[in-house]
């Protein structure tokens, strides 16, 4: 059985830690409420422009009207994959590397072997997991989460449509953490490169649309700006998704810790109540000596 000063070394370890996690998920909190109120903003927004974007897109123009309709094959990827700059969120990071591991294995082992794969990591997590396993990473843009604005994400989404544009990659794919609530992130993946056709392209094959200016301004202006958004989208489900997941976890380990400091104080009574009835032993067996003495 452990010593007093021992068990009384970890009741105060486990308190200190249990302070840290209240504490990280009192952070959480206040930044998932922000977060949160940024991506519900978002949302009605980007699935409106992206609705526009995919009709407009499936209506009739050619290719060579839109370039960013353009289906290549997937001879050089680019899988966009975003996760946190943090741990202490629970499985929020490692869902996304099992699921992106999965994914390339699944659908991308050709163009991995033939040297055609490549990472672009939001987040330095996914940086530092993706170089360490020496996949080829775009290592511009891994650190957007340090000051997150629409100004520096557009400069990573211009990077992927130029890239695109030029002929530097056929297929873009972002995988990120949807979030649903505090308790619950889904890992999505969405072709982001090229666009995908409605779901509704039958009734927009007969729509009758009027471009003003004209539909090569449309597409140059409306199509890029709407991508750059959906990127926005992305960056913004993840990062609340990341503060609901530590949030949870926080809250999971000062629960545990409370479970942890209530055996520790049973222990550290028992222990203590044993070492009292020992002395007692120890002097009533003395007192009894004396007297036969």
């Amino acid at each position: 059985m452990a010593n007093l000063k021992e068990v009384k070394g970890r009741i105060s370890s486990v308190m200190s830690t249990q302070q840290i996690t209240k504490a990280m998920k009192m952070v959480a909190a206040a930044k998932l409420r922000k977060a949160q109120d940024r991506i519900i903003q978002m949302r009605p927004y980007a699935q409106k422009l992206s609705e526009i974007m995919q009709n407009v897109a499936s209506s009739g123009g050619s290719n060579a009207d839109n370039p960013f309709s353009e289906d290549r094959g997937a001879s050089n990827v680019l899988l966009v994959v975003v996760t946190s700059d943090r741990g202490l969120c629970g499985a929020f990071n490692s869902s996304i590397f099992k699921y992106t591991r999965a994914l390339i294995e699944e659908k991308y082992s050709g163009a991995e072997q033939a040297g055609g794969l490549e990472i672009l990591p939001i987040g330095k997590k996914a940086y530092e997991f993706f170089k360490k396993r020496r996949y080829q990473v775009v290592d511009k843009y891994y650190n957007l989460f340090h000051d997150l604005n629409f100004e520096d994400v557009k400069e990573a989404a211009e990077y992927v449509l130029t890239g695109f544009q030029e002929g530097q990659y056929d297929q873009v794919e972002i995988i990120y953490n949807e979030f649903k609530n505090v308790a619950t992130q889904i890992v999505r993946n969405e072709q982001f490169l090229p666009i995908a056709e409605s779901e509704e392209s039958e009734s927009t094959a007969t729509a009758d649309y009027i471009y003003e200016p004209s539909m090569e301004t449309v597409f140059t202006e409306l199509v890029p700006k709407s991508l750059k958004i959906q990127f926005y989208k992305a960056v913004l489900e993840s990062n609340a998704s990341e503060h609901g997941a530590r949030m949870t976890a926080m809250d999971k380990a000062t629960e545990n810790a409370d479970e942890l400091l209530k055996e520790l104080r049973l222990t550290y009574n028992r222990t203590r109540q044993a070492a009292i009835t020992k002395e007692i032993l120890e002097i009533v067996g003395g007192a009894e000596a004396l007297a036969q003495a």
